[in-house]
């Protein structure tokens, strides 16, 4: 459902967000925020779904958007239930379920 949906904005292209270390200067958020915006912006896309890192993903959004880039995050209800093992450990169990789109 998920991909139906998102398809209604284009086509769909994936890029990787990546790991941000915890010690990465304010400095260092801004480069790779501006990096991955670059990549993003060279495949001209009319929507995209960023989520991430919260920072750099703000940071990001707020990229994108002063470009007139309509920007997405998935929206979806989560189920979670716990299970008590014989030894003790509580298992989670989260299941997420699609719900739509919103707009930053």
């Amino acid at each position: 459902m998920q991909r139906e949906t998102a398809e209604k904005y284009g086509e769909i292209v994936d890029v990787p967000f990546p790991a941000v270390a915890c010690d990465l200067t304010d400095s260092g958020l801004e480069e790779l925020a501006e990096q991955i915006t670059r990549d993003i912006l060279a495949l001209e896309p009319t929507a995209v779904m960023c989520m991430g890192e919260f920072v750099v993903c703000f940071r990001i959004v707020q990229k994108l958007k002063a470009r007139g880039i309509k920007v997405l995050a998935s929206c979806s209800e989560r189920r979670a239930t716990e299970h008590v093992k014989e030894d003790g450990t509580v298992q989670k169990e989260t299941l997420f379920v699609f719900q739509g789109f919103r707009e930053y």
